[in-house]
């Protein structure tokens, strides 16, 4: 979601917008997508991976956090990606 309306029309412009919603959340913990340990991508339609990983090379520094990427019948909403991470922070 970008300013509360759900992106699903542009695999990559979802990506971005989830992304930053992740960095947003990791600052207001007082940490950032370079704490990040675990990725979790569940895609619509596994044809997007390119798209999706494109966008993910663009966030995260080398070496990136583990991932996980998994095609899933669907996603609330009919969204066309959803993004977990996982940070550590101390």
């Amino acid at each position: 979601m970008r300013d509360g309306v759900l992106i699903t029309d542009d695999v990559a412009d979802a990506a971005r917008a989830s992304l930053e919603n992740v960095a947003v959340i990791l600052e207001a913990a007082h940490a950032s997508l370079a704490d990040v340990v675990k990725v979790t991508i569940f895609l619509k339609d596994m044809g997007d991976f390119a798209a999706v990983n494109a966008v993910y090379g663009e966030f995260f520094p080398n070496p990136y956090p583990a991932r996980s990427c998994i095609q899933v019948a669907g996603l609330p909403l009919d969204a066309v990606l959803e993004i977990e991470a996982l940070a550590y922070v101390q």
